[in-house]
C-alpha cells in the first residue's frame, strides 16, 4: 500500500544520519516490546506479512511520529484485537475481563533460544520454472493496491535489468490477507538511476531491489 512507510525518494525527511555506536536498544521498554510481539507472533494467528500490513495501516500522523519499537506495539494492539485476543475494554482498563482467544501454541523462556535461532524462513518449492533469467529486460507493473505489497512506490512502472534469480519465496502480497503462501520466483532486478530518479539523477548511480515474479513483465 502506498503508506508513510514507503518513503523512498520523499522529500522533506532530511538525510539518513545512522547513529555512531548505536545500541540494540535505547530504553528498557524496547526489549519487552520486541519480547511481547514476538511471543505473540508465535501464537500463529497471523503471518509475519500481516504483521508488516498492520504496521504500514497505521495513521501517517502516528506512524511518523513513533518510534521503531512504538510502530511494532501500535501495530500488535490491531492484531490483538482482529484475532480476538484482547478487547476494546482490557485494553482501555489494561486488565483482563474474559477468556479471549486460546493461542495455538504459547512460547516458553526454555523454548525462546531455538525459536530464534530457526527464524522464519519463507523459501518454498514451486513447480514452474522461473519465467525470467540474469539479463532480461523487464518492466515493473504501475499499481497501488490499497493491500500489502513489497514493491515500493519509486520502483513502479520503471524498466532494469535481471541480476539474478534469488529463488522462490511466499508472496507477500497474497500472504498478508488470508490468500495463502502462493509462492513464486523473486529476482534481483537493477535500474540505472536517472531510471528511477529522473531527469538529473547521478547517470553512475544504479538501484536493485528484489522483486517476485508478479511484479514484472518482459520489456
Amino acid at each position: 500500500m502506498n503508506g508513510p512507510h514507503d518513503l523512498g525518494g520523499q522529500h522533506g525527511f532530511g538525510p539518513v544520519a545512522p547513529e555512531k555506536d548505536e545500541p540494540v536498544f535505547h530504553a528498557e521498554w524496547e526489549k519487552r516490546a520486541l519480547g511481547i510481539t514476538l511471543s505473540c507472533g508465535a501464537f500463529g494467528a497471523w503471518t509475519l506479512d500481516e504483521s508488516r500490513h498492520a504496521r504500514e495501516s497505521l495513521p501517517p500522523a502516528t506512524y511518523l511520529s513513533a518510534s521503531y519499537y512504538e510502530i511494532w506495539i501500535r501495530a500488535l494492539e490491531t492484531l490483538l484485537r482482529r484475532h480476538g485476543f484482547v478487547a476494546e475494554a482490557e485494553f482501555d482498563t489494561g486488565r483482563s475481563i474474559a477468556q479471549g482467544r486460546v493461542p495455538k501454541r504459547v512460547l516458553k523462556g526454555e523454548m525462546v533460544a531455538d525459536v530464534l535461532a530457526k527464524g522464519g524462513p519463507c523459501d518454498r518449492p514451486v513447480e514452474a520454472q522461473p519465467r525470467f533469467a540474469a539479463g532480461d529486460r523487464v518492466r515493473t507493473r504501475t499499481f497501488n493496491p490499497e493491500t500489502h505489497t513489497r514493491l515500493p512506490r519509486y520502483a513502479r512502472g520503471k524498466t532494469g535489468r535481471v541480476e539474478d534469480v534469488q529463488g522462490s519465496f511466499v508472496f507477500p502480497d497474497d500472504n498478508a490477507h488470508g490468500k495463502g503462501e502462493n509462492p513464486q520466483w523473486v529476482y534481483t532486478v537493477v535500474f540505472d538511476g536517472p531510471e528511477i530518479w529522473g531527469e538529473g539523477a547521478d547517470p553512475s548511480l544504479t538501484v536493485s531491489i528484489d522483486a517476485w515474479e508478479a511484479y514484472l513483465e518482459r520489456a
